[in-house]
């Protein structure tokens, strides 16, 4: 499979003063301890609630919902948040449409245009990369690879992302299976991703979202 170049819808919720406490506490942590985590059983956070022709995306039923209507689309969703390295992980998993989709995680973010980014899709592939200047590149893979340690289908994968100075490692259910480096981006926000290929229709959840201090 090749990832195809997306267009790209984000949402940010980041007041100045939420980004300066996040830093404080980022200082604070000691390696292992969580820096953010939500379970999506409170709908009064920052992660945004939004509807568009092109997607949908917000908190339902206790798990954080992204739907992508149009063909070559990727969805981004923030908290609101600013990290350095950080250990990014989430449980994952398809609830309809095409297998032929992305879902994954995101770390330093600054905009909707600039962040590392780790997605799987349904049918076993697995991408590691950046969205620099709103364009795709893919970090140590010239394009999507298999890797029978995703669960393919509708089953439950749970991701992590590491972003550790220039490194970047991709684990799908505890197996370490992308690694790239990179030095562009050095802090940003860590959230969601979601996307369709030349299938619109993804469907998407995600639960137990937790960042961590490596």
């Amino acid at each position: 499979m090749k990832l195809f170049p997306i267009c790209l819808l984000a949402f940010f919720a980041c007041l100045l003063s939420a980004c300066q406490a996040s830093s404080i506490f980022y200082l604070a942590a000691r390696p292992g301890e969580k820096l953010f985590w939500d379970d999506f059983s409170d709908a009064s956070g920052n992660w945004p609630q939004a509807s568009a022709l092109e997607g949908n995306l917000g908190i339902v039923n206790g798990e954080y919902r992204i739907q992508v209507f149009s063909p070559n689309y990727e969805v981004l969703a923030v908290p609101g948040h600013t990290f350095r390295d950080v250990r990014v992980e989430a449980d994952a998993t398809r609830l309809a449409g095409p297998v032929q989709n992305l879902f994954g995680l995101a770390c330093r973010s600054t905009n909707s245009n600039n962040y590392y980014f780790f997605a799987i899709s349904s049918d076993g592939y697995y991408a590691l990369g950046k969205v620099y200047n709103g364009k795709i590149d893919l970090l140590g893979q010239e394009m999507m690879a298999y890797n029978a340690s995703i669960i393919q289908g509708d089953g439950l994968n749970h991701l992590r992302l590491d972003c550790i100075g220039k490194s970047l490692r991709g684990i799908v259910n505890g197996q370490f299976i992308a690694i790239g480096e990179d030095t562009d981006f050095q802090s940003g926000d860590a959230g969601l991703v979601a996307g369709a290929l030349d299938l619109p229709g993804v469907d998407v959840a995600f639960d137990h979202f937790v960042v961590y201090k490596p």
